[in-house]
């Protein structure tokens, strides 16, 4: 397997953002794979910009909840009077997947901030487990820190909320539910005459905080559809993990189960906690982990660097 790392959801001046796709591939430099979604439009151009690879999906918006990150479409999805599940049928049947995007949104009174979460996660096969922008600035309660997050974001980043987790283990237990960390960025600011003239929390900064990695069979073509249809069904399997990758480098990390054990590999010495169904069942501090499981769920690893949540594997599960 070999791995990509990928930056997902964000926004271009497609939709919401202040960034053009070549000026976002720029930033880029250095990562693997960009998987742009902008908001309810697919206008921007996917392809490969110098050394990474855009892709892209779109954000389905409809007003108040339900966003939704969507892949392998052709075209936006209309909708209109749609509830969660049928957003989520439509973009099966337009033979795309998706995940949905900060589902556990609260909003932020202090920001006026109105929520943005799922009202039904039943449906869904794969959720933003870790939002980067939502998770932090909801929990922001002054304009200090609120202009203090906006210039070095890195200062304020925190690991993602427990009670994610927790309702990620929680639907894992019934069903594979993929996990995926995003950034939401927009760096946010202004154009003039079409030259960017402010820029804060810029998508160069925002990309250092959280990635999202994808295990393919084969190394890029440079050919787009083959390419992108190795990083989709990596994201379709679940053979991705999310990374902080300004911790350290985490590619070689490696989770799998073999007759029954489970066993994880990290590029270098740290704190390995494994989880099933989202109850501790081994910790060890070094780069391996092998564990004879005791029976059936769904296993997953946390690594811990310095104290701070490194990489956040997705489940394998046992029967």
């Amino acid at each position: 397997m070999h791995d990509l790392s990928c930056v997902v959801h964000l926004h271009s001046v497609h939709s919401d953002g202040t960034g053009t796709v070549e000026e976002i591939a720029r930033a880029a430099k250095g990562i693997d794979v960009v998987l742009l979604t902008d908001h309810d439009t697919m206008a921007a151009e996917p392809g490969w910009y110098g050394d990474v690879l855009v892709l892209v999906g779109e954000e389905v918006s409809p007003k108040g909840s339900n966003h939704y990150l969507a892949f392998g479409l052709d075209s936006p999805i209309d909708h209109t009077g749609m509830d969660a599940a049928d957003i989520v049928r439509a973009v099966r049947e337009a033979g795309g997947f998706g995940f949905a995007a900060h589902p556990f949104s609260k909003g932020s009174e202090r920001f006026r901030q109105a929520p943005m979460p799922w009202t039904d996660l039943s449906c869904v096969d794969g959720i933003e487990v870790w939002s980067f922008v939502s998770d932090i600035a909801e929990r922001i309660d002054s304009i200090p820190q609120a202009l203090r997050f906006l210039a070095r974001p890195e200062h304020l980043a925190a690991d993602p909320p427990e009670e994610n987790l927790r309702e990620w283990d929680r639907l894992n237990a019934e069903r594979r539910v993929v996990g995926i960390g995003g950034v939401d960025a927009h760096q946010f600011g202004r154009r003039i005459l079409g030259r960017r003239v402010v820029r804060l929390m810029g998508y160069r900064r925002t990309f250092r905080q959280l990635r999202t990695h994808v295990l393919v069979n084969e190394l890029p073509s440079r050919d787009l559809d083959h390419d992108r249809a190795q990083v989709y069904d990596a994201l379709r399997d679940g053979r991705c993990y999310i990374a902080v990758d300004h911790l350290a480098r985490p590619a070689g990390f490696a989770f799998w189960e073999e007759d029954g054990d489970v066993h994880a590999r990290v590029p270098q010495p740290a704190d390995i906690r494994l989880l099933r169904d989202g109850v501790e069942v081994a910790r060890t501090a070094g780069a391996e982990l092998d564990h004879a499981a005791a029976g059936a769920g769904a296993y997953r690893v946390e690594v811990r660097l310095g104290g701070r949540v490194w990489i956040l594997s997705n489940p394998v599960r046992l029967t």
